[in-house]
């Protein structure tokens, strides 16, 4: 990853997504400030960046054997989503998917959206996260469909134990932007 993109990064997610303020989380922690990524994920300049910083960070990890990336929806879509755009311009064929929170009723019945991950090698993304339980969903829905996980990879880790819990559930766990990063530590 070259350190002006994930610098750039760093700069945006900091002017877009950090609130200060008591919030209470997903998870039901507290906290003083809140990373609403969903400002950066969807946003004109970010976006791409977020694409590029997390293939380069998954390359420099040795992780470049996978075919689809995405999560649980909402938070993961956009991330899923620049990974797959940033890999076409550079001559790769990622696919993205979307986990739905349940399988939906009608149609299909499915709860992973897109391409086929059966017998597929995937990435669970995640725009932040806590406690990992989004990814930890996303990927036992991903399993039910047959695909085969290679890792869990978030943008910004908020070092709340998401790390631990997702690798002592078996998975390898990647992190492109830390709190140190942010300044929020």
């Amino acid at each position: 990853m070259t350190s002006a993109q994930h610098s750039r990064l760093v700069e945006l997610i900091k002017e877009l997504a950090v609130v200060h303020g008591r919030v209470t989380l997903s998870s039901g922690l507290e906290a003083d400030y809140y990373v609403d990524l969903r400002r950066a994920t969807l946003h004109h300049e970010a976006a791409p960046l977020i694409g590029q910083v997390m293939l380069d960070m998954l390359d420099a990890a040795g992780i470049t054997d996978f075919e689809a990336a995405g999560g649980l929806t909402m938070g993961a879509d956009p991330v899923g989503t620049a990974i797959m755009h940033q890999a076409a311009a550079r001559g790769r064929k990622i696919d993205a998917f979307v986990v739905r929170k349940q399988a939906k009723e009608h149609g299909m019945g499915r709860q992973v959206e897109g391409p086929d991950v059966k017998g597929r090698k995937v990435i669970v993304v995640e725009d932040t996260s806590t406690t990992g339980g989004s990814p930890l969903t996303a990927a036992k829905a991903l399993e039910a469909a047959g695909a085969i996980i290679v890792a869990v990879a978030t943008v910004v880790d908020r070092d709340t134990g998401a790390q631990k819990i997702i690798e002592e559930a078996g998975y390898r766990y990647l992190s492109a932007v830390s709190l140190d990063d942010l300044g929020l530590r």
